[in-house]
């Protein structure tokens, strides 16, 4: 399963780093994903990061801004998310995937507002 943290409520420009904890499967050879959903729209990929964090990947509007990593010691996936945005407002969640099977997480808000 995997279980995220570190959602909350931060002002535009503030920080916020989300953790997903991995367990019951072998985190360190999926690749892992962050994702993003607001209310009445599609999920949308956030940034990916290799199965040994080799090779990251982000959508436009957060390159720069994000840090996707993992540790895989720890089997914790982490987003660092910078000069944070109203419209980054959404739930976050995080997913492992492999050629067989994939696991989300169940999700964490993150607020930006004033």
């Amino acid at each position: 399963q995997l279980v995220e943290s570190g959602g909350g409520l931060v002002q535009p420009g503030g920080s916020l780093r989300l953790s997903c904890a991995a367990s019951g499967f072998t985190f360190s050879s999926y690749i892992m994903s962050w994702y993003r959903r607001v209310p009445g729209k599609e999920r949308e990929l956030v940034a990916s990061i290799s199965s040994t964090a080799t090779s990251t990947s982000y959508i436009d509007s957060v390159r720069g801004r994000f840090t996707i990593s993992r540790d895989n010691v720890k089997n914790t996936g982490y987003l660092q998310m910078n000069s944070l945005k109203p419209e980054d407002t959404a739930v976050y969640y995080c997913k492992a995937r492999d050629l067989r099977d994939e696991y989300w997480g169940q999700g964490t808000q993150v607020t930006v507002s004033s």
